[in-house]
Protein backbone atom coordinates (compact mmCIF):
# COMPACT_ATOMS: atom_id res chain seq x y z
CA UNK A 1 0.00 0.00 0.00
CA UNK A 2 1.14 3.35 -1.03
CA UNK A 3 0.12 6.26 0.44
CA UNK A 4 0.78 10.48 -0.89
CA UNK A 5 -0.02 13.55 0.79
CA UNK A 6 -0.16 16.67 -0.49
CA UNK A 7 -1.29 19.86 2.00
CA UNK A 8 -4.38 21.56 0.30
CA UNK A 9 -5.44 24.43 2.48
CA UNK A 10 -6.16 22.75 6.00
CA UNK A 11 -6.83 19.66 4.69
CA UNK A 12 -4.81 17.23 3.88
CA UNK A 13 -5.49 14.51 0.87
CA UNK A 14 -4.52 11.08 0.68
CA UNK A 15 -4.55 8.76 -1.99
CA UNK A 16 -3.93 4.79 -1.66
CA UNK A 17 -4.90 2.15 -3.46
CA UNK A 18 -7.13 -0.36 -1.75
CA UNK A 19 -6.72 -3.57 -4.36
CA UNK A 20 -4.22 -4.30 -7.03
CA UNK A 21 -4.08 -7.74 -8.66
CA UNK A 22 -3.17 -9.24 -12.28
CA UNK A 23 -5.29 -11.69 -14.20
CA UNK A 24 -3.54 -12.53 -16.75
CA UNK A 25 -0.27 -11.36 -18.02
CA UNK A 26 -2.47 -9.01 -20.18
CA UNK A 27 -4.64 -7.56 -18.07
CA UNK A 28 -3.64 -5.83 -14.49
CA UNK A 29 -6.41 -4.48 -11.89
CA UNK A 30 -5.47 -1.75 -9.42
CA UNK A 31 -8.47 0.38 -7.16
CA UNK A 32 -7.31 3.72 -5.68
CA UNK A 33 -8.78 6.19 -3.49
CA UNK A 34 -8.52 10.23 -2.75
CA UNK A 35 -10.06 11.65 -0.12
CA UNK A 36 -11.53 13.81 1.84
CA UNK A 37 -12.63 15.84 -1.04
CA UNK A 38 -15.12 18.41 -1.03
CA UNK A 39 -18.58 18.34 -2.68
CA UNK A 40 -18.11 18.43 -6.37
CA UNK A 41 -14.57 18.46 -6.79
CA UNK A 42 -14.57 14.04 -6.83
CA UNK A 43 -16.17 14.37 -10.28
CA UNK A 44 -13.83 17.11 -11.71
CA UNK A 45 -10.79 14.65 -10.68
CA UNK A 46 -12.74 11.45 -11.68
CA UNK A 47 -13.71 12.73 -15.16
CA UNK A 48 -10.47 14.55 -16.10
CA UNK A 49 -8.62 11.70 -14.75
CA UNK A 50 -10.79 8.89 -16.91
CA UNK A 51 -10.20 11.18 -20.15
CA UNK A 52 -6.52 11.11 -19.81
CA UNK A 53 -6.06 7.55 -19.05
CA UNK A 54 -7.90 6.76 -21.99
CA UNK A 55 -6.70 8.97 -24.55
CA UNK A 56 -3.55 10.35 -23.79
CA UNK A 57 -1.09 7.51 -22.32
CA UNK A 58 1.31 6.84 -24.91
CA UNK A 59 1.23 2.63 -25.52
CA UNK A 60 3.58 0.65 -28.48
CA UNK A 61 2.31 -1.60 -31.25
CA UNK A 62 3.06 -3.17 -34.05
CA UNK A 63 1.67 -0.59 -36.90
CA UNK A 64 2.91 -3.15 -40.54
CA UNK A 65 3.89 -6.00 -42.04
CA UNK A 66 5.83 -6.49 -44.83
CA UNK A 67 6.57 -9.51 -46.47
CA UNK A 68 7.47 -9.65 -50.57
CA UNK A 69 5.72 -12.99 -50.83
CA UNK A 70 2.47 -12.38 -49.74
CA UNK A 71 0.00 -11.14 -52.63
CA UNK A 72 -2.97 -9.36 -50.99
CA UNK A 73 -4.10 -9.13 -47.32
CA UNK A 74 -6.75 -11.81 -47.94
CA UNK A 75 -4.63 -14.45 -49.82
CA UNK A 76 -3.33 -17.86 -48.38
CA UNK A 77 0.32 -18.70 -48.32
CA UNK A 78 1.53 -22.06 -48.92
CA UNK A 79 2.45 -24.37 -45.41
CA UNK A 80 0.83 -22.03 -43.43
CA UNK A 81 -2.88 -22.61 -41.40
CA UNK A 82 -3.93 -19.27 -40.94
CA UNK A 83 -4.76 -16.65 -44.27
CA UNK A 84 -2.67 -13.39 -43.77
CA UNK A 85 -5.64 -11.49 -42.80
CA UNK A 86 -5.69 -13.62 -39.65
CA UNK A 87 -1.76 -13.30 -39.11
CA UNK A 88 -2.44 -9.69 -39.29
CA UNK A 89 -5.07 -9.75 -36.50
CA UNK A 90 -2.79 -11.97 -34.72
CA UNK A 91 -0.15 -9.32 -34.90
CA UNK A 92 -2.03 -6.81 -34.25
CA UNK A 93 -3.16 -8.49 -30.72
CA UNK A 94 0.53 -8.69 -29.56
CA UNK A 95 1.33 -6.47 -26.34
CA UNK A 96 4.71 -4.54 -26.19
CA UNK A 97 6.15 -2.52 -23.40
CA UNK A 98 8.92 -0.21 -24.78
CA UNK A 99 11.03 3.32 -23.88
CA UNK A 100 10.99 3.94 -27.70
CA UNK A 101 10.58 7.43 -29.33
CA UNK A 102 9.53 7.13 -32.68
CA UNK A 103 9.41 4.73 -35.02
CA UNK A 104 11.92 0.94 -35.21
CA UNK A 105 11.29 -2.20 -37.10
CA UNK A 106 11.73 -5.90 -35.71
CA UNK A 107 11.24 -9.31 -37.69
CA UNK A 108 9.79 -12.70 -37.54
CA UNK A 109 11.80 -15.92 -39.50
CA UNK A 110 11.10 -18.84 -38.71
CA UNK A 111 11.00 -22.38 -40.57
CA UNK A 112 8.29 -24.76 -39.91
CA UNK A 113 6.96 -27.10 -39.57
CA UNK A 114 5.72 -25.54 -35.92
CA UNK A 115 3.78 -23.22 -34.28
CA UNK A 116 5.13 -19.11 -34.43
CA UNK A 117 4.61 -17.28 -31.44
CA UNK A 118 5.64 -13.88 -30.18
CA UNK A 119 8.93 -14.72 -28.59
CA UNK A 120 9.99 -15.47 -32.15
CA UNK A 121 9.86 -12.03 -32.88
CA UNK A 122 13.64 -10.08 -32.77
CA UNK A 123 13.49 -7.13 -31.32
CA UNK A 124 15.35 -3.91 -30.16
CA UNK A 125 16.89 -4.15 -27.00
CA UNK A 126 14.59 -1.41 -25.89
CA UNK A 127 11.28 -3.25 -26.70
CA UNK A 128 10.03 -6.15 -24.84
CA UNK A 129 7.06 -8.17 -25.51
CA UNK A 130 4.97 -8.60 -22.34
CA UNK A 131 3.23 -12.22 -23.48
CA UNK A 132 5.98 -14.40 -25.56
CA UNK A 133 3.11 -16.87 -25.52
CA UNK A 134 0.82 -14.96 -28.04
CA UNK A 135 -0.24 -17.38 -31.00
CA UNK A 136 0.91 -15.52 -34.35
CA UNK A 137 0.54 -18.47 -37.14
CA UNK A 138 0.97 -22.56 -37.46
CA UNK A 139 3.57 -23.90 -39.82
CA UNK A 140 2.46 -27.11 -41.05
CA UNK A 141 5.28 -27.22 -43.94
CA UNK A 142 8.85 -27.22 -43.52
CA UNK A 143 8.86 -23.10 -45.22
CA UNK A 144 10.61 -19.58 -44.31
CA UNK A 145 7.94 -17.86 -42.84
CA UNK A 146 9.91 -14.49 -42.72
CA UNK A 147 7.94 -10.93 -42.07
CA UNK A 148 9.30 -7.63 -41.33
CA UNK A 149 7.26 -5.24 -38.79
CA UNK A 150 7.04 -1.88 -38.12
CA UNK A 151 6.66 -0.55 -34.58
CA UNK A 152 5.59 2.29 -32.76
CA UNK A 153 5.07 4.40 -29.74
CA UNK A 154 1.99 6.75 -30.33
CA UNK A 155 -0.70 7.56 -28.21
CA UNK A 156 -5.11 6.46 -28.93
CA UNK A 157 -5.46 4.36 -32.13
CA UNK A 158 -4.94 3.96 -35.81
CA UNK A 159 -7.31 2.36 -37.95
CA UNK A 160 -6.03 1.52 -41.41
CA UNK A 161 -7.56 3.01 -44.56
CA UNK A 162 -6.87 1.11 -48.27
CA UNK A 163 -4.57 4.18 -49.53
CA UNK A 164 -1.92 3.21 -46.67
CA UNK A 165 -2.09 -0.36 -48.40
CA UNK A 166 1.44 -0.58 -50.51
CA UNK A 167 3.18 -3.05 -52.39
CA UNK A 168 4.14 -6.00 -49.66
CA UNK A 169 3.16 -3.86 -46.94
CA UNK A 170 0.12 -3.99 -44.98
CA UNK A 171 -1.00 -1.71 -42.24
CA UNK A 172 -2.62 -3.34 -39.34
CA UNK A 173 -5.13 -1.35 -36.72
CA UNK A 174 -2.92 0.37 -34.42
CA UNK A 175 -4.18 0.39 -30.76
CA UNK A 176 -1.77 1.97 -28.63
CA UNK A 177 -3.74 2.52 -25.64
CA UNK A 178 -2.42 0.63 -22.78
CA UNK A 179 -5.47 1.16 -19.90
CA UNK A 180 -8.08 -1.12 -21.61
CA UNK A 181 -10.40 0.90 -19.20
CA UNK A 182 -11.14 3.01 -16.23
CA UNK A 183 -14.56 3.83 -13.92
CA UNK A 184 -14.94 6.24 -11.38
CA UNK A 185 -17.47 6.26 -8.47
CA UNK A 186 -18.13 8.79 -5.52
CA UNK A 187 -18.98 7.84 -2.08
CA UNK A 188 -20.65 11.08 -0.04
CA UNK A 189 -20.44 11.40 3.55
CA UNK A 190 -21.59 14.22 6.20
CA UNK A 191 -24.22 16.91 6.52
CA UNK A 192 -24.61 19.95 4.85
CA UNK A 193 -21.60 22.56 4.17
CA UNK A 194 -19.90 19.63 6.10
CA UNK A 195 -20.14 16.88 3.14
CA UNK A 196 -17.39 15.45 1.63
CA UNK A 197 -16.24 12.90 -0.61
CA UNK A 198 -14.25 10.16 -1.16
CA UNK A 199 -13.00 9.63 -4.95
CA UNK A 200 -12.64 5.53 -5.94
CA UNK A 201 -10.77 5.12 -9.14
CA UNK A 202 -10.51 1.53 -11.04
CA UNK A 203 -8.21 1.11 -13.74
CA UNK A 204 -7.87 -2.47 -15.95
CA UNK A 205 -3.96 -2.21 -18.22
CA UNK A 206 -2.95 -4.52 -21.21
CA UNK A 207 0.27 -5.37 -18.77
CA UNK A 208 2.90 -2.97 -20.66
CA UNK A 209 2.22 -0.80 -17.20
CA UNK A 210 0.59 -1.39 -14.22
CA UNK A 211 -2.37 0.72 -12.59
CA UNK A 212 -0.58 2.29 -10.37
CA UNK A 213 1.86 3.48 -13.10
CA UNK A 214 -0.79 4.07 -15.22
CA UNK A 215 -2.40 6.29 -12.70
CA UNK A 216 0.83 8.52 -12.24
CA UNK A 217 1.05 8.66 -16.06
CA UNK A 218 -1.90 10.21 -16.15
CA UNK A 219 -1.49 12.63 -13.19
CA UNK A 220 1.94 14.05 -14.94
CA UNK A 221 0.03 14.37 -18.14
CA UNK A 222 -2.55 16.39 -16.33
CA UNK A 223 -0.09 18.46 -15.05
CA UNK A 224 1.72 19.31 -17.99
CA UNK A 225 -1.12 20.69 -19.95
CA UNK A 226 -1.75 22.84 -17.38
CA UNK A 227 1.90 24.58 -16.35
CA UNK A 228 1.71 27.37 -18.88
CA UNK A 229 -1.40 28.39 -16.93
CA UNK A 230 0.57 27.99 -13.50
CA UNK A 231 3.67 30.18 -14.47
CA UNK A 232 1.74 32.50 -16.37
CA UNK A 233 2.93 35.93 -15.18
CA UNK A 234 1.27 39.17 -15.84
CA UNK A 235 4.61 41.08 -17.10
CA UNK A 236 5.13 38.12 -19.55
CA UNK A 237 1.91 38.54 -21.56
CA UNK A 238 1.80 41.58 -24.35
CA UNK A 239 -1.21 42.58 -25.97
CA UNK A 240 0.35 43.08 -29.68
CA UNK A 241 -2.16 42.79 -33.05
CA UNK A 242 -4.96 42.25 -30.56
CA UNK A 243 -3.12 38.87 -29.69
CA UNK A 244 -1.83 37.49 -26.81
CA UNK A 245 1.44 36.37 -26.59
CA UNK A 246 3.21 34.46 -23.53
CA UNK A 247 6.88 34.40 -23.12
CA UNK A 248 8.46 31.51 -21.72
CA UNK A 249 11.15 31.61 -19.05
CA UNK A 250 14.39 31.24 -20.06
CA UNK A 251 16.23 28.03 -18.98
CA UNK A 252 19.96 27.39 -19.23
CA UNK A 253 22.51 24.40 -18.54
CA UNK A 254 24.52 24.61 -15.53
CA UNK A 255 26.75 27.16 -15.11
CA UNK A 256 27.02 27.60 -18.89
CA UNK A 257 25.18 30.15 -20.07
CA UNK A 258 24.52 34.15 -19.24
CA UNK A 259 21.01 33.69 -19.57
CA UNK A 260 20.47 31.64 -16.12
CA UNK A 261 18.43 32.59 -13.51
CA UNK A 262 19.27 32.45 -10.78
CA UNK A 263 16.18 32.57 -8.70
CA UNK A 264 14.21 29.76 -11.41
CA UNK A 265 12.41 27.40 -9.20
CA UNK A 266 13.41 23.61 -9.45
CA UNK A 267 10.09 22.45 -9.92
CA UNK A 268 9.44 24.47 -13.05
CA UNK A 269 12.77 22.32 -14.32
CA UNK A 270 11.29 19.25 -12.90
CA UNK A 271 8.06 19.49 -14.66
CA UNK A 272 9.41 19.36 -18.38
CA UNK A 273 10.26 16.01 -19.36
CA UNK A 274 12.68 15.39 -22.02
CA UNK A 275 9.73 13.44 -23.58
CA UNK A 276 8.76 16.95 -24.49
CA UNK A 277 11.97 17.83 -26.08
CA UNK A 278 11.74 16.00 -29.49
CA UNK A 279 14.68 14.35 -29.45
CA UNK A 280 15.77 12.14 -32.03
CA UNK A 281 15.09 7.94 -30.94
CA UNK A 282 18.94 7.39 -29.79
CA UNK A 283 19.11 10.52 -27.47
CA UNK A 284 16.04 9.83 -25.76
CA UNK A 285 17.19 6.51 -25.21
CA UNK A 286 20.57 7.34 -23.94
CA UNK A 287 19.36 10.01 -21.96
CA UNK A 288 16.55 7.55 -20.36
CA UNK A 289 19.27 5.00 -19.76
CA UNK A 290 21.07 7.19 -17.94
CA UNK A 291 18.59 7.95 -15.63
CA UNK A 292 17.88 11.73 -17.02
CA UNK A 293 13.96 12.03 -17.40
CA UNK A 294 13.73 15.43 -16.52
CA UNK A 295 15.13 19.03 -17.76
CA UNK A 296 16.62 19.31 -14.20
CA UNK A 297 17.95 15.99 -14.48
CA UNK A 298 19.58 17.02 -17.74
CA UNK A 299 20.46 20.81 -16.89
CA UNK A 300 22.37 19.25 -13.91
CA UNK A 301 25.00 17.43 -16.08
CA UNK A 302 28.09 18.88 -17.65
CA UNK A 303 28.87 18.64 -20.99
CA UNK A 304 31.84 16.13 -19.64
CA UNK A 305 29.01 14.35 -18.05
CA UNK A 306 27.11 13.48 -20.82
CA UNK A 307 29.50 12.76 -23.14
CA UNK A 308 30.41 10.06 -20.92
CA UNK A 309 27.19 8.20 -21.95
CA UNK A 310 27.53 5.20 -23.97
CA UNK A 311 27.30 5.98 -27.89
CA UNK A 312 26.50 9.81 -26.98
CA UNK A 313 28.81 11.97 -29.57
CA UNK A 314 29.58 15.90 -29.68
CA UNK A 315 26.90 15.73 -32.59
CA UNK A 316 24.07 14.78 -29.74
CA UNK A 317 25.29 17.33 -28.05
CA UNK A 318 24.75 20.39 -30.26
CA UNK A 319 21.65 18.84 -30.84
CA UNK A 320 20.41 18.66 -27.59
CA UNK A 321 21.38 22.95 -27.51
CA UNK A 322 19.06 23.45 -31.04
CA UNK A 323 16.23 21.98 -29.45
CA UNK A 324 16.46 23.87 -26.29
CA UNK A 325 17.23 26.88 -28.50
CA UNK A 326 14.01 26.43 -30.65
CA UNK A 327 11.61 25.28 -27.91
CA UNK A 328 12.30 27.75 -25.01
CA UNK A 329 13.90 30.63 -27.47
CA UNK A 330 17.40 30.41 -25.74
CA UNK A 331 20.02 32.60 -27.29
CA UNK A 332 22.55 29.82 -26.55
CA UNK A 333 26.68 30.27 -27.18
CA UNK A 334 27.90 26.45 -28.08
CA UNK A 335 31.57 27.33 -27.73
CA UNK A 336 30.90 27.68 -23.92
Amino acid sequence: MVREKIEVSTRTLQWKCVESRADSKRLYYGRFILSPLMKGQADTIGIAMRRVLLGEIEGTSITSAKSENIPHEYSSIVGVQESVHEILMNLKEIVLRSHLYGICEASICVKGPGCVTAQDIILPSYVEIVDNTQHIANLTEPIDFCIRLQIERNRGYRIKTPNHFQEGIYPIDAVFMPVRNANHSIHSYGNGNEKQEILFLEIWTNGSLTPKEALHEASRNLIDLFIPFLHAEEENLHLENNQNKYTLPLFSFHDRFNQIQKNQKEIELKSIFIDQLELTPKIYNCLKRSNIHTLLDLLNNRKEDLMRIEHFRIEDIDHIFHILEKNFAMNLTKNK
